[in-house]
């Protein structure tokens, strides 16, 4: 009994290990992960829905666009794990009118994934 224990107690440390180092290859891919500057002014107006998913976040949003310029963007699901005050880029993708903008320190892996749902909004 003992040795069974012991043995589902290995079989789980090495699952363990194995999982969390594909999560950490993931957020390494996304952090590295390129923005690419969509030129708004050749958008019409309306509402823009994107969404991005990388194990363990996801965002889906809309981005709002009037006469050539992003007026919101409001983020309706942002599963972030410690992420959350990576929705302040935002403001800051707004006030720039770009999504060349600083990621939000201690936020990093967050804010490029709501960058990403930005981008895949606006290129559709």
């Amino acid at each position: 009994m003992i040795i069974v224990i012991l043995c589902l107690v290995i079989i789980g440390y090495f699952t363990g290990k194995i999982i969390i180092s594909s999560i950490e290859k993931d957020l390494m891919k996304l952090k590295d992960m390129e923005i690419i500057n969509v030129d708004i002014s050749t958008l019409n107006d309306g509402k823009y829905q994107g969404e991005f998913e990388m194990f363990p976040i996801k965002v889906l949003l809309e981005v709002t666009i009037i006469n050539q310029h992003i007026t919101d963007i409001k983020i309706i699901e942002h599963q972030n794990g410690q992420g959350a005050n990576a929705e302040s880029i935002t403001e800051d993708i707004i006030e720039k009118q770009s999504l060349q903008v600083d990621t939000i320190s201690g936020a990093t892996y967050s804010s490029k994934a709501i960058l990403k749902a930005i981008e895949n909004a606006l290129t559709k």
